[in-house]
């Protein structure tokens, strides 16, 4: 029954895309943020050569200096608030993020958000005053997405793509939970959202290489969901089947592969022990977001003082950063963001029939009026398999029945487009 899934071959576009993604650039923004001395959060906002306000100025002039190739397709806006006294806030501050949205072509509604955060810290998370140069977390995230939006201004993607600096990840991860507020309050479509953090490195603090891997963190039971939806997904067995899993699935798919260079590790976590990031607001917002974080970290390279003890050189300097790794884990991002807004929204309302006691499988869902999508497909694995392992392309039709066990498989559905793209896969709850 089906046919066994096969990782799709990167098109010519794709291809094209990534290959102009610039080691040389990378490495050009990182040394730019370094230069500011220090990225903190509460550092000075008014000079035009050192702490936050300058980073923050020099990335929207770059930004907008971009969207100057978009034929208007591509905006800018710095997004700031003043955030009040709070935890590691001790004085009003504020916190910006630059923000440049991709317009899209044929379905703008839909939207899809890959943040890098600018601040920087050392060992003491108040100290706005000493350096903290801040490469590989997280210059190194912020330099991707903004190389993304230099190449995307060129494009016309289907649906809209955000490409955000944001501030505050170290104080408290403030600048993502505005701009994940903000697109809730205004009831944005948020089908997806990637977040790097801590990506410019393929050396561990044992020597250990691995510079053709990228870790994919992606929670299981979303936090926003009630106790009777969660007490549900453990009894039906999805606890592996979260929006941010299907997502990690999604970008394995699309984006390990020989064109990228890398293979993209899914890890079933919602972060790093005793660490957070940016794509937490945007679940805790109901959004499916995934942490992108390389595989072997250094820890004397994060959170430091700048200095050298018993030989052991301390702090997130720039000599420590893999300028062709951190472009490689660009080239991921940017198949995957592509990939996602080429291909038709998710399915809705996807349901498993589970009144009658048989050994068929019957799934429903709503079919979709857009002319986009050409068919469906269902998916499947068995119970102990990470990834999709069968898939069956049954027509643009809202409900199938299929002689396997619902007991014994995995299920999900997912669009298929006229362009032959397709979406992340929906996991079927009972209905």
């Amino acid at each position: 029954m089906g046919i066994g899934l096969v990782r799709p071959a990167p098109e010519e576009e794709i291809q094209a895309m990534v290959e102009e993604i610039s080691a040389s650039n990378i490495e050009a923004i990182i040394t730019k943020l370094v230069s500011f001395g220090t990225r903190h959060t509460l550092s000075q906002q008014n000079s035009s050569t050192y702490g936050i306000g300058a980073a923050r100025d020099w990335i929207a002039a770059e930004m907008r200096r971009y969207a100057g190739d978009s034929e208007g397709r591509m905006s800018v806006v710095v997004q700031s608030y003043v955030q009040p006294v709070a935890s590691r806030i001790p004085f009003p501050v504020r916190i910006s993020n630059v923000v440049a949205t991709v317009r899209g072509s044929e379905e703008p509604e839909r939207v899809y958000v890959m943040t890098g955060h600018y601040d920087s810290r050392v060992t003491d998370v108040m100290d706005y005053t000493s350096d903290a140069p801040g490469a590989n977390d997280d210059a190194s995230g912020t330099a991707i997405a903004m190389e993304l939006a230099r190449i995307l201004a060129k494009r016309r993607p289907r649906s809209t793509i955000i490409l955000a600096a944001v501030a505050g990840e170290e104080q408290g991860l403030y600048g993502a939970g505005y701009l994940a507020g903000t697109l809730k309050n205004s009831s944005t479509n948020v089908e997806g959202m990637l977040n790097c953090d801590i990506v410019g490195s393929s050396t561990g603090d044992r020597g250990q290489r691995d510079p053709f891997t990228i870790r994919a963190f992606a929670q299981g039971p979303p936090s926003y969901e009630s106790a009777t939806v969660a007490a549900r997904r453990l009894q039906i067995g999805g606890e592996n089947d979260s929006p941010a899993r299907e997502l990690a699935r999604f970008s394995a798919e699309v984006a390990a592969n020989n064109v990228t260079g890398m293979n993209v590790a899914i890890i079933y976590r919602l972060d790093r022990f005793l660490r957070g990031g940016d794509h937490t607001p945007f679940l805790t917002a109901g959004y499916p977001a995934i942490r992108y974080t390389e595989p072997n970290e250094n820890f004397d390279h994060q959170h430091q003082d700048l200095r050298t003890e018993n030989g052991t050189v301390y702090g997130d300097l720039i000599e420590f950063v893999d300028f062709k790794y951190t472009a490689r884990v660009g080239k991921v991002n940017l198949a995957t963001l592509w990939s996602l807004s080429e291909a038709p929204g998710m399915p809705r309302n996807v349901t498993i029939d589970t009144t009658v006691l048989d050994n068929d499988t019957r799934l429903k869902w709503i079919v979709s009026n857009s002319t986009a999508v050409a068919s469906y497909e269902v998916v499947w694995r068995s119970t102990t398999a990470s990834l999709w392992t069968k898939m069956l392309d049954v027509g643009k039709v809202g409900e199938v029945t299929l002689p396997l066990s619902k007991d014994n498989m995995i299920f999900g559905v997912r669009s298929v487009g006229i362009n032959s793209k397709k979406s992340p896969a929906v996991y079927p709850f009972p209905g």
